[in-house]
């Protein structure tokens, strides 16, 4: 049978509406600002105004670079993360990276849940936890029920409500100017708060489940087409695809980016432009804008942070699953049914169960997601070296390894997370 000459997915750009071009790299830079991202933009919006915002233009070329190089190797060997990792380096210290991954995810679909429960208690009053419950029975549905072919535009769509935090802005007051101006020439503190909240800011927007669910979405697009074949084996359809997750990273993460940037601006403008400079939750920042910003406000903020929830938790269980799967060479992927990959769907619903079973208990999301955030910074590190190392070796990626700016800004993605990570455990030690 004679190859496809490029990939399908580039080639019929010319003809598809822009939308059907934008896939895994959209859906993965929605699904970094969930519920948790929210609290902390807030936090830091709240605390430092607009002296944070200038953050969010440095992290965007690193996301891109970390997040394109993931794509790649799902894309060249048609295997998740986890799974080349664990064909490339000692299974114990893969098996590790994993474990750590499984804990952060987890607790992070807890907090993320609470949080998703807390908002729609605000706007519709009654029982937070019972919605809680009500989001993870739908979401694990969602993924267990519904085939990926079908799953994935839900996502998509739902990438859309970020939006929300756009519109809650020009419902408000906003300085412009001196937005301007904090952007350009940053006044920034520079005391143990300020950096604490920028390793804050980096840890949210640069997490391993990122890495893990763009290369598995590569994997689960590539097997839904009979035209595609892992470019290691296909190079004819290399340069097509690469413009493809190149064109599809970009726009996901300097999306993802440009929401962070009004969600800081919406803090700034709101809560600290009137004294409210400390902010635990996302609940407490959208109960926050409501006498200050009005009902419109308070209800679109609210609103975004269910549905980002809704996006975002899916993706967190949904990569914790690829990732042990992966690792164990057992077979993986949405467009399996829960017979034909047992141990992936298993432990899809069982970071759910777990997740969910945390908005249960006496946790206080608040120090859940502090030790989520610590997990993260442990793993991350090592997580994003091996990738850039597995990108560099011929025996995973053939001629398709990663080279010129990419690889520069890669490695430097991990040395920036790397000194963010010695800056978290300075801080912590401080505390």
């Amino acid at each position: 049978m004679q190859r496809a000459a490029h990939d399908p997915a580039a080639s019929s750009s010319s003809s598809s509406p822009w939308w059907k071009r934008l896939s895994a790299g959209l859906v993965t830079g929605a699904a970094d600002d969930d519920p948790s991202g929210v609290a902390t933009y807030s936090q830091v919006g709240a605390g430092f105004g607009y002296a944070m915002l200038w953050i969010v233009f440095v992290t965007t070329p690193l996301m891109i670079a970390i997040q394109m190089v993931s794509a790649r190797i799902g894309r060249v060997t048609g295997r998740g993360l986890a799974d080349n990792l664990a064909r490339q380096f000692p299974r114990p210290a893969v098996w590790f990276l994993v474990a750590l991954l499984v804990v952060a995810n987890v607790i992070n679909i807890g907090a993320d849940l609470a949080a998703m429960g807390a908002a729609a208690k605000l706007l519709l009053g009654g029982p937070g936890i019972v919605y809680a419950m009500a989001f993870a029975v739908i979401s694990t549905a969602l993924q267990v029920y519904v085939s990926f072919e079908r799953y994935s535009p839900i996502l998509k769509v739902l990438s859309l409500s970020l939006f929300a935090y756009v519109a809650t802005v020009f419902a408000v007051k906003v300085p412009w100017g001196e937005v301007a101006r904090a952007v350009v020439m940053p006044r920034a503190p520079w005391n143990l708060q300020y950096v604490t909240g920028l390793v804050a800011v980096l840890g949210t927007t640069i997490s391993p489940y990122l890495f893990c669910w763009q290369a598995a979405q590569e994997v689960e697009e590539l097997r839904e087409s009979d035209e595609r074949e892992p470019l290691r084996d296909a190079a004819e359809q290399a340069p097509d695809a690469l413009r493809r997750i190149a064109l599809d990273t970009s726009a996901g993460m300097v999306f993802s980016n440009v929401i962070a940037f009004f969600m800081i601006v919406t803090a700034a403008a709101v809560l600290h432009a009137h004294g409210k400079t400390d902010i635990t939750s996302t609940s407490e920042a959208a109960e926050a804008l409501r006498p200050i910003a009005g009902r419109f406000a308070f209800t679109l903020f609210s609103l975004g942070i269910i549905s980002t929830g809704l996006l975002a938790v899916p993706v967190l269980a949904g990569a914790t699953a690829f990732a042990v799967a992966g690792a164990a060479h057992a077979r993986y992927g949405l467009d399996n049914t829960p017979r034909e990959a047992k141990l992936f769907y298993g432990v899809l619903i069982g970071a759910m169960v777990l997740g969910a079973a945390l908005t249960l208990s006496p946790l206080d999301p608040i120090k859940a997601l502090y030790w989520s955030a610590v997990v993260n910074g442990v793993c991350a590190v090592p997580l994003m070296a091996a990738i850039m190392i597995v990108s560099r070796r011929r025996q995973a990626m053939g001629q398709q390894v990663v080279r010129g700016w990419l690889l520069v800004l890669g490695w430097l993605a991990t040395a920036v997370m790397a000194i963010a990570a010695i800056v978290m455990f300075a801080t912590m030690g401080k505390g």
